[in-house]
């Protein structure tokens, strides 16, 4: 999976499964996607934070995007989180998890950024599965090429992909000419309760769950029917 901002459980969901965890770190950098931002629940609505980045040519690989350099946007994150979970039943545990980020030494690269909260999400509600760069293992080839080729640099046997890949690999063919094992991502994240929320509000970050659920009740959100 691609370096996301504060992804939804459903990352998590496929961190779950699977016995190593790649950063897909080495293909190209979209601005407009969830690699610079998520959704979160403020007052009730949804709201989208943005990670501003510098500017960069149109085939900067995600490895090398870099955040904007005005620590402004750091300091308005923090307090929409704030105003958005700080009173929340779990906001308090949420807000110490994620302070770190918003108040320490400013990110220079955006996937170190959003690497480093993934990271320390999983960590906080005991997810364990290893994790790797893609950029690490100098593998060549576009689109599933791609994939087949950090297979077989893990000794993989089987790939789980998440649902928005499937018409790519199955286009090309991957099952059949890589050898590996080709299953899908089958995760639908049930309602949970939603502070200040009149409806509730589907797919958004992770924060929102942990926030209103714990810890503890966010792993097991996040595995749903998967085996740990």
């Amino acid at each position: 999976m691609q370096p996301t901002y504060l992804p939804w459980a459903g990352y998590f969901n496929l961190m779950a499964q699977v016995d190593v965890f790649v950063y897909l770190d080495d293909v190209q950098f979209e601005r407009q996607s969830w690699q610079t931002r998520n959704r979160i629940l403020l007052q009730g609505r949804e709201h989208l934070l943005v990670v501003p980045t510098a500017r960069l040519a149109l085939d900067t690989r995600i490895d090398a995007a870099r955040v904007a350099d005005d620590p402004r946007w750091r300091s308005d994150h923090w307090k929409t989180l704030v105003a958005a979970y700080g009173k929340a039943a779990h906001g308090a545990t949420l807000l110490e998890l994620l302070r770190p980020f918003y108040e320490g030494p400013a990110p220079a690269l955006l996937a170190q950024f959003n690497e480093g909260l993934v990271t320390a999400i999983a960590g906080a509600i005991g997810l364990r599965t290893p994790t790797l760069k893609s950029s690490s293992l100098a593998c060549t080839g576009k689109r599933s090429e791609h994939v087949a080729l950090i297979c077989a640099a893990l000794g993989c046997d089987e790939y789980l992909s998440p649902q928005g890949a499937r018409q790519y690999l199955e286009q090309d063919g991957f099952a059949d000419n890589s050898g590996v094992g080709l299953r899908f991502q089958n995760y639908e994240p049930p309602p949970y309760a939603q502070r200040g929320a009149p409806a509730f509000v589907p797919r958004l970050s992770v924060v929102d769950v942990l926030a209103n659920l714990g810890v503890e009740a966010t792993l097991q959100y996040v595995r749903g029917n998967s085996e740990p």
